[in-house]
């Protein structure tokens, strides 16, 4: 399969959900992006490394590094495997000059580790098909509802949407987008595929 290549393209707080953060994930070579939500002690280790700043005592993305360097272990890449009922899977493809050796992690510790290491991040065609955000213009569209028709169904993931018309889901859909609430729309995309394999 071929791989698609990421960046980081945002990180912001959950303005629905307690402590948790949406990291978005850009398509280096095209308009798709790829939310996920993460817990805020992942978000704090990545913030932490793409501002450059060094906190007093190493982080445990820190150690980690330094214990890896240490025994000359290199990440090369950070790959996003899978998505599975929401959830994304993550590996570490890491080399220590004589083999290459595959270690699974969440994702976001995955991509913590990816920006300390420096080393590209890739998911597949299918997960970006699947849970990717299209921009078209101004406008963000689920890349699962391109190909839909006129009466597609549309929802959110959270039980908060549950009780909503599919008219108000496009709505909320579009608002979230519009105000880049990314974690929101992930929701809304995550109930939308719910109601679709329902």
């Amino acid at each position: 399969m071929k791989k698609i290549k990421l960046d980081i393209v945002g990180l912001s707080y959950s303005q629905t959900q307690s402590g948790a953060y949406a990291l978005v994930l850009g398509e280096v070579s095209g308009r798709r992006r790829l939310p996920i939500i993460i817990g805020g002690f992942e978000a704090q280790a990545i913030a932490i490394e793409i501002e450059k700043m060094t906190p007093s005592r190493p982080l445990t993305h820190d150690l980690f590094k330094s214990f890896a360097q240490a025994y000359h272990v290199n990440i090369q890449e950070v790959v996003i495997y899978n998505l599975v009922d929401g959830i994304f899977y993550a590996k570490l493809m890491c080399n220590d000059g004589k083999k290459t050796v595959e270690i699974d992690a969440r994702t976001s510790d995955a991509i913590a580790l990816a920006v300390r290491f420096e080393c590209p991040i890739y998911t597949y065609e299918f997960i970006l098909a699947t849970a990717g955000i299209v921009i078209e213009g101004n406008d963000f569209v689920f890349l699962e509802n391109i190909e839909a028709t006129t009466d597609e169904k549309v929802a959110t993931s959270s039980s908060n949407y549950s009780s909503l018309s599919d008219e108000e889901l496009r709505t909320k859909l579009q608002e979230a987008l519009t105000e880049e609430a990314y974690e929101k729309a992930a929701r809304i995309r995550d109930e939308i595929s719910r109601r679709k394999s329902s």
